[in-house]
């Protein structure tokens, strides 16, 4: 049954959203937050953080004059309603869908998108980069950065406050504070003292004072005005907890209630021409308005669809347990087994697995926060001391760290363990998170070890040869999605650098690596339907090679595929054709398959495996294309 609406139909733009007045602006707001539930609960997707920035997003669309003044939001899954107030309300039902929208803010979508991401901690670096670029070109547009969803646990976040503080540049900094970043709630005086700190007559009459006093004789005036200015930052440094802001040079607002609409509109029309830094602190609840969403915040950060009235998610029948699953599961068997193990996360602990160790073992448990640069170097701290921490971080958030792992690790060869999630293509959150590179990033840095496992069990028995690797680095690499249900053993030790023949072929080879190796297997089954006879090989690892049994697969066969779901430049065909030349084997023909060089759009990872020809079917079609083939190409 469609729902009805009495403004919501009729918005579809800032300019139609500055025709209502505030109490038909609070009922939009209500309709928008009815809309964005029945939208997201049918299709699935981040839901939580939009809820709790209904009333702030209408605001400041209300209020700034958009596009023009430039809104700059970190981490897009806060951007949902932005999406709908900006003309793509219908388009919301395609979201993080093949050929939908993105899930997160981007460029080439709309105008209204100023800046993607897909990370966190980005908007106030972007935003001052903006501004900077306004004065340049003599602009007089207002750039307003909103931060929060835990994205102020971001060092970067820091570091571009200090430089927006250094600068004075004319920006307004809205802290999204929705108790999942850096404060708790506090008490009602503040929301009073800081109304009094942003009305006009307050600034007049604080201006007046400075001016006034500026008249009188040197010593007298100097004197109250700075028995004023201690008075001022005295009283705020009491009543406020924004000591850290003023100290980075911004003027600080707040904290505000981000659920009370007029007085947010309120609020911003009256700071919004002051000049310099300025840092409005809103105070608001994930997902606000919706008891589901308010009461399991982590599951309804994103979720797949799920029952709008009961909140229960819809689940499909059977199915195997999660990679992640059985990563958590077996670093707990580890732990218990070996005391000098510890598991370290960058707040992600459902996502990676961790929160299975978070209840078992809560003292071998880390949550840095968004701060995958101090994870790693604080795991390199635990290494130097005997321990063995396992870093799980998902493969392009650690991207985020790639100095830490050569500098920090990599060249003191102290064995950190990277656990990293997400490899390959993921699906629905698109380019900012398919892990496409880090075969590629992890490949090239010295000393390392990097494996990818074909199935359950071999990822258990990697992590446990990972534990007891003590020569530097070793990082393994799986896919999101549920594993292949293959029956679990005890923990084994793999042999480094040792890869297996699993099935032998007379016609083809395939050396496939970690998720590409079932593949490679089920595209075996259906080219023997052609009596087409290929052999699969499971690489194991990208670093170091199993050089010999690369040089038995060579001497047997002259026409080689090698599958990966990793970009092709620097990954492990790269690795592979590498070690042909430094072999001198130059008599065979290969072929490497794997991620183009371009960013991957969103949608299931079965659709866009299948767009790229990397699923079964895919395989096939091009080893049908290289038994065709009679002259030597090597890619």
């Amino acid at each position: 049954m469609e729902i009805e609406y009495k403004y919501l139909n009729e918005v579809n733009s800032p300019s139609e959203l500055k025709k209502l007045n505030l109490t038909e602006l609070k009922t939009l707001t209500d309709e928008i937050r009815d809309y964005l539930v029945d939208t997201i609960s049918k299709i699935g997707g981040h839901l939580g953080a939009s809820l709790g920035v209904a009333e702030l997003t209408v605001a400041l669309h209300y209020v700034f004059n958009t596009p023009d003044d430039k809104l700059v939001w970190d981490v897009g899954h806060q951007g949902y309603i932005h999406k709908i107030l900006t003309g793509r309300k219908e388009a919301l039902k395609t979201i993080r869908q093949h050929g939908g929208i993105s899930g997160f803010l981007k460029r080439s979508e709309s105008e209204y998108d100023v800046f993607g991401a897909g990370h966190a901690s980005t908007s106030l670096s972007a935003a001052l980069g903006v501004a900077a670029a306004r004065d340049f070109l003599k602009k007089k547009f207002k750039v307003v950065g909103i931060i929060g969803d835990g994205s102020m646990t971001g060092g970067m976040a820091y570091e571009a406050m200090n430089n927006i503080g250094l600068l004075k540049k004319d920006i307004i900094v809205i802290l999204n504070d929705n108790k999942m970043s850096i404060a708790p709630n506090v008490w009602a005086l503040h929301n009073y003292f800081n109304e009094f700190l942003a009305n006009p007559s307050y600034n007049k009459f604080r201006n007046y004072v400075w001016d006034a006093t500026g008249k009188l004789d040197k010593k007298v005036g100097d004197r109250i005005r700075h028995i004023a200015a201690k008075l001022e930052g005295g009283l705020k440094g009491v009543v406020t907890p924004g000591m850290l802001f003023e100290a980075l040079g911004f003027r600080y607002f707040g904290p505000v209630n981000g659920h009370n609409l007029v007085n947010l509109v309120k609020i911003l029309e009256e700071i919004k021409d002051f000049s310099g830094p300025i840092l409005l602190h809103v105070v608001t609840e994930k997902g606000h308005g919706y008891r589901p969403a308010k009461n399991h915040h982590q599951k309804f950060h994103a979720s797949t669809p799920w029952d709008k009235v009961t909140g229960e998610t819809i689940k499909k029948s059977g199915g195997t347990p999660a990679y992640t699953k059985i990563f958590g599961e077996a670093l707990v068997e580890i732990c218990k087994n070996n005391e000098k193990v510890v598991g370290i996360t960058a707040a992600m602990p459902d996502g990676t697995g961790l929160d299975i160790l978070q209840k078992a073992m809560p003292e071998r448990y880390f949550d840095v926060g968004i701060a995958e640069q101090h994870a790693v170097t604080f795991a390199a701290g635990l290494a130097t001391e005997g321990f063995t921490p396992v870093c799980a971080i998902y493969s392009t958030f650690l991207q985020r760290a790639y100095d830490q792992i050569i500098h920090d690790v990599a060249i003191q060869k102290l064995p950190v363990i990277f656990v990293m999630d997400r490899g390959g293509l993921v699906g629905a959150d698109g380019p900012t998170h398919h892990g496409s590179l880090d075969m590629s990033y992890f490949r090239c840095i010295q000393g390392t070890v990097l494996m990818a496992p074909k199935d359950e069990q071999e990822l258990r028995d990697m992590l446990y040869t990972a534990t007891l690797y003590k020569k530097g680095p070793i990082a393994i690499r799986y896919p999101r999605g549920n594993a292949l249900g293959v029956e679990i053993k005890p923990l084994s030790r793999i042999e480094i650098g040792k890869g297996e023949l699993v099935e032998k072929g007379n016609d083809a080879a395939v050396i496939a690596i970690g998720s590409m190796v079932p593949m490679a297997l089920k595209a075996r089954a259906e080219l023997l339907k052609e009596s087409i006879d290929i052999e699969v090989v499971n690489a194991r690892f990208i670093k170091p090679l199993d050089g010999e049994l690369l040089k038995d697969v060579f001497r047997r066969h002259k026409k080689v595929l090698t599958v990966e779901d990793n970009v092709i430049a620097g990954g492990f065909g790269s690795a592979v054709l590498e070690f042909m030349n430094q072999q001198k084997i130059n008599d065979v023909e290969v072929i490497v398959h794997g991620l183009p060089d371009k960013f991957i759009d969103h949608g299931s990872p079965e659709e866009l495996y299948a767009e790229l020809k990397m699923d079964f079917n895919g395989i096939a079609s091009i080893i049908r294309e290289l038994l065709l083939s009679k002259e030597k190409v090597i890619n």
